[in-house]
């Protein structure tokens, strides 16, 4: 037997997402900020700041897809001893 029959479980929301009563406040305690935030946007990126061109770009086009090579590249030795222990 594993003992699967036993389990309870565990109460509550360990760690997961916030209820949406805390989200839903959180929204309307930042709303009011958002002409304030948008505008300082706007003079950030009048002013060249490479941070704000770097989000507009991420927020209005999306983040580039992430690649990564994992193709080697030289001579790579390999005993197969080290294998076996």
């Amino acid at each position: 037997m594993d003992g699967r029959k036993n389990n309870k479980g565990t109460k509550g929301n360990k760690g997961g997402r916030k209820a949406k009563s805390e989200e839903q406040n959180l929204i309307e305690r930042l709303t009011p900020m958002a002409t304030l935030a948008h505008d300082k946007l706007k003079e950030a990126l009048k002013q060249s700041e490479p941070w704000a061109i770097k989000l507009w770009f991420e927020y209005f086009y999306g983040k580039p897809h992430q690649t990564t090579d994992v193709n080697l590249s030289g001579d790579v030795d390999i005993d197969p001893k080290d294998w076996v222990k």
